[in-house]
């Protein structure tokens, strides 16, 4: 990965390490996580139930915080909401490490969440800012690729840090927060908006609320009953909470002098095509969640055994996001996005042939991993920067995160749910698979219609020229 930073050493370097530094300590506090849980739990003494908190918690608030911290940015200028979000993620850290008791563990996670959510999209909307065209398709790629290395860091640090006690796994963020925080400080360029407009604080609360109570009401679904699940009242209410919750944002938002979910965004031909290809990209995210499951029915193997069957898939999107952002400049974002969405067709249709085995596993996770890395890594986020207008890159950047959120969630509703339904063991998984695949198809009809980029020249004081 140092041949890609290298590419950068005539100016950009700092600034990219910076960003791509605070997106990797956000990235791996949900990685790390895992190994802690077993000392958590015996710790505090809750049950699986409450367990599953630690995580809920973190996604939950991440999921509202993205969007509010990417229209700050646009408000109060990049640097300072970057830095209120790497000292939001250190206070939440700090919290969780010193917690006395559960709740106040899960108050530390949802703290964490909050600077953690903004971290991405703010980073990606300095990109926008600072980098001229030819470079921000790779200095995309790099940071698409943080999740992939956090995903491979995440256990190991997690096991080594445990041999001392479960709060190291937090404490250790407090020196890097620190460090990026300093340096963040100190490099990053600051661009506060020109015009103070009131805030949309009725916004941002129906905003929240759509999407938590979405949230909410699909995680409750039990997949292996779901049209009893359905009738459920909690679970109607919460649905039904967000669809109202999102037919008053309209309007609030259609009203709103400053909206934080700008609807002349979504105006905009491109940002429609990119908001259903987000969607269909959240779909296939969610399917590699029960790639575990698939491979402990198909092979017999234990859980750990499982997950480390993942890392050519990563190892794919490690490598393929910053590859996807180099070629930005030479294909076009319409071309990648179209080979990505057809690399994740085609692992699909692998996971889904009649007789799996540990090769058919291996060349499906490397080809949607590629693809994935292809889409999310730099095309989609390069998009948004291409057609967000001036002063709207982080409300832009949030958008985009909102509609990959609902794929993920609609995505593993409807997977698991299809899973449960089947009932056939492997069978079900691979029927799983190929109802993805046949669900993104139409998603390329979509990519085939946005605007094809001409090829971007290097300008005189890039590298090489």
């Amino acid at each position: 990965m140092s041949i890609f930073f290298a590419w950068f050493k005539r100016g950009h370097t700092p600034l990219l390490a910076v960003l791509f530094a605070g997106v990797l300590i956000s990235a791996l506090d949900i990685a790390i996580v895992g190994p802690a849980l077993p000392a958590i739990q015996n710790d505090f003494g809750v049950n699986e139930r409450g367990l599953s908190w630690v995580f809920s918690a973190y996604i939950l608030a991440g999921l509202i915080s993205a969007p509010l911290m990417a229209k700050l940015s646009d408000r109060y200028g990049r640097r300072n909401v970057y830095l209120a979000d790497i000292a939001l993620f250190g206070l939440g850290s700090l919290v969780v490490a010193v917690a006395f008791n559960f709740e106040m563990l899960l108050a530390g996670r949802v703290l964490q969440a909050f600077g953690a959510g903004g971290i991405l999209p703010v980073a990606s909307a300095v990109i926008g800012d600072t980098f001229p065209k030819e470079r921000r398709g790779p200095a995309l790629g790099l940071i698409g690729a943080v999740f992939g290395v956090a995903f491979l860091l995440g256990p190991l640090l997690g096991g080594l840090l445990l041999q001392w006690s479960w709060r190291w796994l937090f404490l250790i963020n407090i020196p890097l927060v620190i460090i990026v925080f300093w340096q963040a400080a100190r490099i990053l360029p600051s661009t506060p908006a020109s015009v103070w407009l009131p805030f949309d604080f009725l916004g941002t609360c129906f905003l929240s609320l759509s999407l938590l109570s979405l949230a909410l009401g699909v995680s409750w679904i039990d997949v292996n009953a779901l049209l009893a699940s359905l009738s459920k009242p909690e679970i109607v209410v919460m649905l039904l909470m967000s669809i109202t919750g999102l037919c008053l944002l309209w309007i609030i938002e259609k009203r709103a002098v400053d909206p934080i979910l700008s609807l002349k965004l979504l105006s905009r031909r491109e940002l429609k095509l990119v908001a259903v290809i987000a969607i269909g990209t959240g779909l296939a995210e969610a399917g590699m969640v029960f790639l575990p499951a698939l491979a402990v029915a198909a092979f017999n193997v234990q859980e750990a055994t499982a997950s480390l069957m993942l890392v050519p898939l990563v190892t794919a999107m490690i490598f393929g996001a910053p590859l996807a952002g180099w070629l930005l400049a030479h294909w076009g974002a319409k071309h990648i996005i179209q080979v990505g969405l057809l690399l994740v067709i085609g692992g699909m249709l692998v996971f889904g042939m009649p007789a799996v085995s540990s090769k058919t596993f291996y060349l499906g996770g490397i080809l949607v991993g590629v693809g994935l890395s292809g889409i999310l890594g730099a095309p989609l986020r390069y998009i948004v920067i291409r057609e967000a207008p001036r002063g709207q890159g982080g409300a832009g950047q949030g958008l985009l995160t909102i509609f990959l959120s609902v794929g993920r969630i609609l995505g593993a509703a409807a997977v698991g749910g299809f899973i449960a339904s089947q009932q056939k063991g492997v069978e079900g998984y691979q029927g799983a698979y190929l109802l993805v695949a046949i669900m993104i198809l139409p998603v390329i009809v979509f990519s085939a219609l946005l605007k094809s980029d001409k090829p971007i020249r290097q300008d005189s004081s890039s590298p090489g020229s």
